[in-house]
């Protein structure tokens, strides 16, 4: 059986056990008829409980029962069912549903035009269904730029489920076994991670920043390679030390890489930021964008370009039916309209901020909590067995969040042992507290 580190196992005993206890016949109907209608899959079906409503930060289930979101796939940064986007989205829907490929419309335009804008040079743009086809047309523009086919990623990342975007990511739950054989060219590195640096190093100040100085190591010794595709803040999450994207970007330039930052997660402003490579101070070439531009409701990613890396007009490297579809560009647009007029990036840094120090000071002595890391409205506890050793504890991790999970909070375990909690960046500061309590009893009763 494989061993799967992207969020908790749907087929261990503690699953088993969660599903044991479920009473509600109306719950176990739905839960059945899903495992019956649906493919299974590690992560998905069979799932852990259903889904009836979801508002704000809430969602509820079949039997009344209802959980804050602090999952929510990284699509819920304005909550679920923002009235303001649920209306834009309707008047949409009357104004026109739908444009064929080879027409243009004036809803996209304004999209792909307020992108644009957002990015750090004149920008072109174009939509996809979602974050894996988007990193893959980023891949696609970076060969036709660069002439090149290699790429440089990281080990543990995620960048979607397609061949091309399992091949430089990082996870084996997506790419090996059944995956294989992927992308030629697809090669890795070990990850920046201060907490377990792959280098053998005790931390960034005595490490002169090592997981850089390999990229350039390999960059230099390939000589060919086309793109670096990594997330500027992994979304487990491990926050970059200080100085790392300055060097990789500086090493890309000079080996006439391109740099394509993943925000798919991690973008929109949920580090507190608007792009989450703000935080230290860098340029790429391409950003991909996706998950929350559709404000928790409707599919949509985009990859924003360098106008210069319009290189590939002769061929169809996206060619997505709804590739300009107005109603999920309104729903984006509003997004940003919501994300801008509310405050909400600067909300999601102080909300961390609090988060994080409110959790280093109840549980940064506790013998299980092993690192309390993050950025704005995207932080995680690492459990492990014991501080000294900082062997990670999936097992009590997984007690922790089933525990949680009875208590009205959900969220998602990544690499086997972090709670990794992503509150809406729309949160009441009450309901922030309330959450981070339960977790505290969770992980002091473990």
């Amino acid at each position: 059986m494989s061993h799967h580190t992207e969020g908790e196992a749907n087929t261990s005993k503690a699953r088993a056990a969660w599903s044991a206890r479920e009473t509600d016949g109306p719950t176990n109907d739905l839960l059945k008829r899903d495992s019956g209608a649906f493919l299974h899959q590690s992560l998905s079906s069979p799932c852990v409980s259903t889904i009836a409503k979801a508002e704000g930060i809430w969602i509820e289930d079949t039997a009344g029962r209802r959980f804050m979101d602090f999952h929510g796939n990284s699509v819920h940064h304005i909550g679920y069912g923002h009235p303001r986007l649920i209306m834009a989205i309707k008047d949409q829907l009357d104004a026109l549903p739908f444009s064929p490929r080879r027409f243009t419309n004036d809803v996209s335009t304004q999209l792909a035009e307020r992108l644009g804008d957002l990015a750090p040079w004149p920008a072109k743009v174009l939509f996809t269904t979602g974050g894996s086809d988007a990193v893959e047309v980023a891949m696609k523009i970076a060969r036709a730029a660069t002439g090149r086919f290699k790429t440089l990623s990281f080990w543990d990342a995620f960048h979607g489920a397609g061949f091309g975007a399992s091949s430089v990511g990082g996870e084996a739950t997506f790419r090996s076994h059944i995956a294989g054989p992927l992308l030629p060219g697809a090669e890795h590195l070990a990850p920046f991670h201060c907490y377990h640096c792959a280098y053998g190093h005790p931390g960034p100040e005595t490490c002169g920043l090592a997981c850089a100085n390999m990229v350039d190591f390999v960059l230099a010794r390939e000589g060919d390679t086309a793109a670096v595709i990594a997330e500027p803040m992994r979304a487990v999450p491990v926050v970059p030390p200080t100085g790392y994207w300055q060097a990789v970007e500086a090493t890309c330039r000079a080996n006439k890489t391109l740099l394509i930052m993943d925000e798919i997660p991690t973008g929109l402003g949920k580090t507190g930021k608007f792009f989450a490579h703000d935080h230290d101070g860098i340029t790429p070439d391409i950003i991909v964008v996706g998950k929350a531009l559709g404000g928790g409701v409707l599919p949509i990613a985009a990859v924003i370009a360098r106008a210069d890396l319009d290189v590939a007009g002769d061929f169809a490297i996206g060619h997505y039916t709804h590739e300009k579809n107005p109603v999920t560009a309104r729903a984006a647009l509003t997004t940003l309209d919501i994300i801008e007029d509310e405050g909400l990036v600067a909300r999601a840094a102080r909300l961390g901020d609090r988060a994080m120090d409110r959790l280093r000071e109840s549980l940064g002595q506790s013998a299980h909590v092993g690192d309390i890391r993050g950025r704005g409205c995207m932080f995680g506890v690492e459990i492990v067995t014991d501080r000294d050793s900082r062997t990670p504890d999936a097992p009590r991790a997984e007690a922790v969040y089933y525990a949680c999970l009875a208590e009205g909070l959900s969220f998602k375990i990544s690499a086997g042992n972090v709670l990794t909690l992503s509150p809406p960046m729309t949160i009441a500061q009450d309901d922030l507290d309330r959450a981070l309590g339960i977790v505290e009893a969770a992980v002091g009763n473990s």
